[in-house]
């Protein structure tokens, strides 16, 4: 069924987390509601920018909200890492449940205003605002990234802008980084406690794939709520294609193909339910 994310969050206690998986398609956007209804756990369906531009927002938006309502579970649908107020607001109009409006590569008081226009928005469609803070490693979409202590972000700063904002949920960066990591990540641990401290709204961490089950849990404990699953989906998916047509060359039903590919999509999405500890926390 279909949730917002704030409304999915409230759902959250010590201890666990929500996943978040950035989908493309109609095989991982089911992959992911039917692991997490076989398991009983809410879950966030998200769409980042790009994808939009490769599937249409029309066709990604009823895709994903078709996906939610033919499960029991919670499920959101949000905009991930949307770059400008007027992609917001179209996701708002085709039915969003949640949007993630990126203005961290703004100056503050820009962003502070761009995200406030966002949510003022959000109000009239009953939907929830993530709004980002700092600059996360690696590559987003297009955007490229230095990894860099003095991108952290600040906890004053981030008071001040979620109190001047009015978002349901915040995502700071923390030490880690978009994609597959080409070395191990420096997560700050005390900067999460520190802004955990500062910030009265549940924060997303952006940048998992990869992260070892320690870490994972480490980040959880200080107060991580939303945790935003990308890489590790889009690689069971391409690495599942590849191998079955490299067993069964002269298969031509893509039906077949891409049954198989869903199959262990879920396996991915089962796995990182378990390790968030959301399972069985539908309801």
């Amino acid at each position: 069924m279909l949730a917002t994310v704030k409304e999915i969050l409230h759902m959250v206690t010590p201890g666990w987390a929500v996943a978040a998986f950035n989908v493309h398609n109609l095989d991982d956007a089911r992959a992911v509601v039917e692991a997490a209804e076989e398991l009983n756990s809410p879950v966030i369906l998200m769409v980042s920018q790009s994808a939009l531009e490769y599937a249409g927002l029309s066709f990604a938006a009823r895709i994903c909200r078709t996906a939610a309502e033919e499960v029991r579970i919670p499920v959101a649908v949000q905009l991930d890492h949307g770059r400008s107020v007027e992609l917001a607001l179209a996701c708002m109009h085709h039915g969003f449940t949640a949007v993630m409006f990126d203005g961290s590569h703004l100056p503050l008081e820009e962003n502070i205003a761009q995200t406030r226009q966002v949510v003022k928005a959000a109000a009239r469609f009953g939907v929830s605002v993530e709004g980002e803070l700092g600059v996360i490693g690696g590559k987003e979409d297009e955007l490229a990234v230095a990894d860099q202590e003095s991108n952290l972000t600040d906890p004053q700063e981030a008071q001040r802008f979620v109190e001047a904002t009015g978002i349901d949920v915040f995502a700071p960066a923390v030490g880690t980084a978009h994609g597959f990591y080409t070395r191990p990540p420096r997560i700050n641990l005390e900067r999460v406690r520190a802004l955990r401290a500062q910030v009265k709204v549940p924060l997303a961490l952006h940048g998992s794939s990869g992260l070892s089950t320690v870490v994972l849990k480490q980040l959880i404990a200080e107060g991580i709520a939303k945790v935003n699953i990308g890489t590790d989906l889009k690689a069971a998916y391409t690495a599942s294609l590849r191998g079955f047509l490299t067993e069964l060359p002269e298969e031509h039903e893509p039906r077949k193909v891409f049954a198989f590919a869903r199959e262990q999509m879920k396996n991915l999405v089962r796995e990182r339910l378990g390790l968030l500890g959301s399972v069985d926390k539908a309801r």
